[in-house]
């Protein structure tokens, strides 16, 4: 067992300025910590929530405690960036005064965060027949916009959680690593945590963020596993996985934007999808591996006992040609994880003195990348209630509610989300049009992120309050919601094997679509036929008054509040500056300069 506290000078509650610099040498960290000790925090699990929660709580001024089973570095997936996560990680460095959660927002941080991370352009979308060569039409490129933030990344995640987890040291908290939690005990007035090794502490709340294997879960029995979505996986790191369009198709035969290595490469196909998200796909690229992914749905295609997770998996792409091209000299670096069901709930995501976080609550699957938002959203609700309640004592369920709300909301409309996009996945014609559900459901979460953040301001409160109000999808838009419960309704009750019903949904789809006034017309483009959404997202067409990008009426109430066309040109100005590479640059030297002085 490992503990590592980090000896601060100063007092955890610093201004930025002031905070530790990162990474951090282990030089810096020294043993030591008792048998018994009182902390105001415990969190079990030290992955990306775990400890960007105990970074928060420690840098103001917490007592914080992290248990780790095993010890970093090591291997995770939930590598496929969104740009809500990576707007959820800006505000969370904003409203708490820690900047390294912003690391990993934008390709702009490479030079902080780590070249082993790749560059994600785009979220792209083939959709295969068994026996056949992939067809160019049945392809969707969800292009990342440049503008204003820079693009996104592709986590390498054993860097990434240990720099999370020694940014979390340095602002005080303690990391305790190969010490397994195998007991927690809340009571009336403290919670009592035990580890394997018979260490005991005590603290005033108790955060699970152990995965599946929640502690707290289990001692509770708060498992649900009644969802729709159903799928399987298998999944490693591998070499020798060229772009696409080296084996299927050269990007200017797709027209494409971009090279689907230059972003998150989904195959579709009837009962499940592989993902393939490289690292080495950048010219500051220092890591040659590439994360790859089998998801499937077990009734369709049960587990394969006979055979080794690589040969299920090289076995299974055989039989799609332009899938099997792109995996023929590639192998795993790594063991092969397979995993059964993945799907499962909890009805019950808060109780007096403890909270499940992330994955301990619930997972659904990973085709849209929502998991580490859902968790980072998570995150900033309980700091800012564990905050709240150092002051006031009440530690209670009650006081922790909006957590488990928006936690099985969010859970919910995953479940929907990717259910009813396996269904798709039978035929083309309905993938077509449900991706658009997808996308306007996420173009809508992010534009109420984006101007929560800039209507804010410093207010952490005025932020809060809104952000519980959103379901993972739609940014808490009621006409939205209103669409989604159409869609998926038709989607749930179509007969996939059916072509009459098939014809007879996508037509009701695309009249839904087609008639909402609020809709960009690049979606409609989508539903016409069209590959790829713009590269370009700043047209002129935007900033008409009454129909571009702010609209109109409830619509413009509900997202813009009372911004006026020009307080969004200024806070976009404003935010491609900050994020720009030569300001951070600047501002790091700046930081380092402070110190060194010290």
């Amino acid at each position: 067992m490992e503990t590592w506290r980090y000896e601060v000078s100063q007092s955890p509650g610093l201004p930025i300025s002031q905070s530790p610099n990162l990474p951090i040498s282990r030089s810096l960290f020294k043993k030591g910590m008792g048998k018994n000790m009182d902390y105001d925090v415990a969190i079990i699990g030290s992955g990306i929530g775990g400890s960007a929660l105990a970074a928060i709580l420690a840098r103001h001024g917490q007592r914080v405690v992290v248990f780790e089973a095993k010890s970093h570095p090591r291997f995770a997936i939930g590598e496929s960036l969104i740009l809500e996560t990576s707007e959820m990680m800006r505000a969370l460095a904003h409203f708490y005064d820690v900047p390294e959660l912003a690391y990993f927002s934008t390709e702009n941080f490479l030079p902080f965060a780590g070249t082993t991370h790749g560059i994600k352009r785009h979220f792209g979308f083939l959709h295969h027949q068994s026996g056949q060569l992939h067809d160019r039409r049945r392809t969707l490129q969800a292009v990342i916009p440049k503008e204003p933030h820079g693009h996104e990344l592709h986590l390498y995640r054993q860097d990434t959680d240990y720099f999370m987890m020694s940014t979390a040291v340095a602002y005080g908290a303690t990391i305790v690593q190969n010490s397994p939690v195998n007991d927690i005990e809340p009571q009336a007035d403290h919670v009592v945590i035990r580890t394997a090794s018979g260490r005991q502490v005590t603290a005033n709340y108790v955060v699970d963020a152990g995965g599946f294997r929640s502690i707290l879960a289990q001692k509770f029995g708060v498992r649900d596993f009644a969802l729709q979505t159903h799928s399987r996986g298998m999944f490693t790191h591998m070499i020798n996985v060229p772009c696409y369009h080296q084996t299927g198709g050269s990007q200017e035969a797709y027209g494409l934007p971009f090279r689907m290595s230059e972003g998150t490469l989904h195959h579709l196909f009837d009962g499940g999808w592989l993902w393939v998200i490289p690292f080495n796909n950048h010219a500051e690229a220092t890591n040659p591996l590439c994360s790859v992914g089998l998801l499937l749905d077990p009734r369709q295609y049960p587990p394969r006992d006979d055979l080794t997770p690589e040969e299920e998996f090289f076995a299974f792409i055989a039989q799609f040609p332009s899938i099997a091209a792109q995996f023929a000299n590639a192998h795993a670096v790594r063991d092969w994880t397979r995993a059964g069901r993945l799907q499962y709930t909890s009805n019950q995501v808060v109780g007096d003195r403890w909270a499940l976080l992330g994955h301990a609550a619930g997972f659904i699957d990973p085709l849209f990348s929502k998991g580490l938002y859902a968790s980072l959203t998570a995150v900033f609700i309980l700091a800012h209630r564990l905050l709240q309640a150092k002051q006031t004592g009440d530690y209670s369920a009650a006081a922790f509610a909006d957590l488990q709300t928006v936690t099985q909301n969010d859970v919910r409309a995953a479940d929907r989300l990717v259910a009813n996009s396996y269904r798709s996945f039978k035929d083309y014609r309905l993938w077509q049009v449900y991706a658009v559900m997808w996308l306007l459901g996420a173009y809508t979460e992010l534009v109420k992120l984006n101007m929560m953040r800039a209507q804010a301001g410093t207010d952490r409160q005025a932020y809060y309050d809104q952000l519980i109000t959103l379901k993972l999808v739609g940014g808490g838009y009621p006409a939205f919601e209103a669409v989604a419960q159409q869609v998926d309704g038709i989607m749930a009750t179509v007969d996939t094997a059916d072509e009459t019903a098939v014809t007879a949904a996508v037509t009701q789809i695309n009249q839904i679509f087609r008639s909402l006034d609020w809709i960009a017309d690049p979606f409609i483009a989508l539903l016409d036929g069209k590959t790829y959404l713009p590269k370009n997202k700043i047209r002129l067409s935007l900033l008409k008054p009454g129909a571009g990008f702010m609209g109109n009426g409830a619509y413009k109430a509900h997202f813009f509040g009372d911004l006026t066309m020009r307080d969004l040109l200024v806070y976009g100005a404003k935010e491609k500056v900050q994020f720009a590479r030569p300001y951070l640059a600047r501002q790091h030297k700046k930081l380092y300069q402070k110190r060194a002085k010290r």
